[in-house]
């Protein structure tokens, strides 16, 4: 059986990838896939992780055992077959590249073949540039800024959405809060 899967990323304009693999192939083959697909060093920490239909993530299968004391299973990809944690065409998946940053390539198991081996991974599609494997912190920081930025602060809120008419100090006193200054 193989496994085709269509990866992109919102950390890079017109990115694509898909990726043929064998369904008895390992994680570890998928992510050496991926990163001959895109120029990534290979020996990088990072992850998949299996998502629900929402991108909420599942199961977490990583490159390396941190050894962290947690309750979660861990899987390690070397170890981890890929027709055991996906089930079906429409799969979601995260590729977690840098951890620093937490940013990730989003894939979806598109089609099965079923009936069919592949030996080798190959990529059958390769579209834009991949984002690059490590931010600059100080990129990554004014990112951040900006978006923080953006953020509605409590002095740009009107006064219909702080309804400070209806504003009682005796009343959250009564309640144990301080006295608040809305204007």
């Amino acid at each position: 059986m193989i496994f085709n899967f269509r990866i992109v990323s919102d950390g890079a304009d017109n990115f694509k990838r898909e990726i043929k693999i064998d369904a008895q192939a390992t994680f570890l083959d998928l992510k050496n896939a991926i990163c001959d697909s895109v120029g990534y060093d290979k020996t990088q920490m990072d992850s998949f992780f299996i998502c629900d239909d929402g991108w909420e993530k599942r199961k977490e299968i990583t490159y390396e055992d941190m050894d962290f004391d947690s309750d979660q299973e861990v899987w390690l990809m070397d170890d981890a077959v890929l027709e055991d944690f996906i089930d079906d065409e429409g799969q979601k998946l995260l590729f977690v590249f840098d951890y620093m940053t937490d940013r990730a390539m989003y894939m979806e198991m598109k089609e099965l073949t079923a009936g069919k081996t592949l030996k080798d991974p190959v990529c059958t599609l390769s579209l834009g540039q991949a984002p690059p494997q490590h931010m600059d912190m100080d990129e990554f920081d004014a990112q951040v800024a900006a978006k923080a930025a953006k953020t509605t602060s409590l002095e740009d809120l009107d006064e219909d959405f702080l309804d400070t008419e209806g504003y009682d100090p005796d009343e959250l006193a009564a309640e144990g809060y301080d006295e608040m200054d809305f204007n």
